[in-house]
Formats: C-alpha cells, structure tokens, sequence
C-alpha cells in the first residue's frame, strides 16, 4: 500500500479517513468470508487491519480464522488470504473515491 496515496492523488488521510479505510477493510473481509462459509461453522474469525504513518501510509491486513472441525475439507489458510485481499481491493477502491472527491 505504500505509495499508492501518491500514486492516487491524497497528500494525507485524516483520522476519520484512517478509521473508514479500516472499516472498509474488515467489512469486505468479512462479506467475503460469511460469502463462502457459514456463521455457525466459523469458530473464531480475527480481522486486524491498522495502519501506520501518516504520509505514507502503510495498511496491514491480518485475518485469521478457524473453522469448525465439519468444514475439514475447507482450506482456511487460503479463506484468509483471500480475504486479506478482498480487504486490500475495498480499501484500494475508498482511496480511490477519496481521490475523486478531493480532485473536485
């Protein structure tokens, strides 16, 4: 993600775009998620996204998960990875619009 402020056109996200970018993130990871297995068959699901910097800034996403030992057959590992970069295109897409709003 370094970069890709400049690259888009933000000079600096304020608090309240850092905390949006995060809750973009973790909602699309999310979505993603419950998309391909069920509530009730995910025994834990931790989504972390934070940053850090100001001008760049840096996202770290870390999701990880563990099913229910009916889903043996599922490959959580790649659920999460997944995920992490379903939250990476969401939060891309809101750095983006950011970009179209400031340009007007």
């Amino acid at each position: 993600m370094k970069g890709l402020l400049e690259e888009i056109g933000i000079s600096e996200l304020s608090a309240e775009q850092l905390e949006k970018l995060c809750e973009t993130g973790e909602q699309a990871a999310r979505r993603y998620i419950l998309s391909k297995v069920p509530e009730r068959r995910i025994s834990t699901l931790d989504i972390t996204i934070d940053t850090e910097g100001s001008k760049p800034v840096t996202v770290n996403v870390e999701v990880a998960i563990a099913l229910s030992p009916l889903m043996k057959r599922f490959d959580a590992d790649k659920l999460a990875k997944e995920a992490t970069e379903k939250a990476f295109q969401a939060i891309n897409q809101y750095l983006r619009e950011l970009s179209c709003k400031s340009t007007k």
